[in-house]
């Protein structure tokens, strides 16, 4: 029987962080662990099938609900994929890697998610040891204006978002979750400039090659807007690491269907057909 339990940390600026513990029970003391995060627009159900299916083979599957997403705190404030990086994700690596004293674990995300494992990584390079795969599902920062016409989609994008002051999620089928502007102008602006600038016009993508964990990246031919091929070849490059690897997921390589940006991760094709890619990847030495 596979069970979840909900466990809330609080992060360096005071907010409360869900995490949700996956596991099958007669392997709860299990030593093979997995992160797991979701992007903009979403919350643990697009993590849960994969990390069911996971728990099922006996790792224990932790899933951090970014803030204002979830069981996580409702708040306020203004928040960007940095925060996300510099507290959530920390708060959740401290607790897994400090207090349970895990010794190393594997990482699974989508979209976003990859964007601020990055960026907690580069941040905080002691971890960068204690992590032994990661698979980012759907993952770019700053290559999806590839093209003309891709470029002024997303220009027009941004000045919609900013006039509106939010992306409706469920709305436009995202996600149960509404992103405001403070929060995706940094996505906007990356993939606008080609750039991936922090706080201060901190240089993401010049520090990508300090993570040398091997990274499998998943796109999908369906994945047009928010993360194409380019896109994700362009971000899984600039790690830098002969190790890592793309699979493009289209019906011309052999797959089921042209997947598109939520259904390479969740949906009974993926759990036939790419999760087990997955398992593969972070099962192997």
């Amino acid at each position: 029987m596979i069970e979840q339990h909900l466990i809330i940390l609080k992060t360096l600026d005071h907010k409360n962080i869900a995490l949700w513990k996956v596991f099958k029970v007669v392997n709860d003391q299990n030593e093979k662990h997995v992160y797991l995060t979701h992007g903009t627009f979403s919350d643990k159900k697009i993590c849960l099938g994969i990390a069911k299916y996971l728990a099922s083979l006996g790792y224990i599957c932790w899933i951090m609900e970014w803030r204002n997403h979830g069981e996580s705190q409702k708040i306020d404030s203004s928040f960007n994929f940095e925060t996300i990086a510099k507290y959530d994700i920390k708060a959740v690596f401290s607790y897994l890697l400090k207090d349970l004293k895990i010794k190393t674990l594997d990482c699974i995300t989508h979209s976003g998610g990859g964007i601020c494992l990055t960026m907690f990584l580069i941040n905080n390079t002691s971890y960068i040891s204690r992590i032994n795969k990661i698979v980012m599902f759907s993952c770019q920062a700053f290559g999806a204006a590839h093209s003309k016409k891709s470029y002024i989609k997303i220009i027009l994008s941004k000045y919609i978002t900013y006039i509106i002051g939010f992306i409706p999620g469920k709305i436009l089928r995202l996600g149960p979750h509404n992103e405001n502007y403070y929060t995706m102008k940094q996505w906007f602006n990356w993939n606008l400039s080609k750039s991936f600038l922090g706080e201060n016009k901190f240089n993401y993508l010049e520090k990508m090659d300090l993570i040398s964990i091997p990274i499998l990246s998943i796109c999908s031919e369906g994945d047009k807007f928010i993360s194409p091929k380019k896109g994700c070849e362009f971000f899984l490059n600039a790690f830098n690491n002969s190790k890592n690897k793309l699979v493009y997921c289209s019906i011309n390589n052999g797959f089921s269907e042209d997947y598109n940006h939520s259904r390479v991760m969740m949906s009974t094709n993926a759990a036939r057909e790419i999760w087990s890619l997955v398992l593969k990847w972070i099962a192997s030495t």
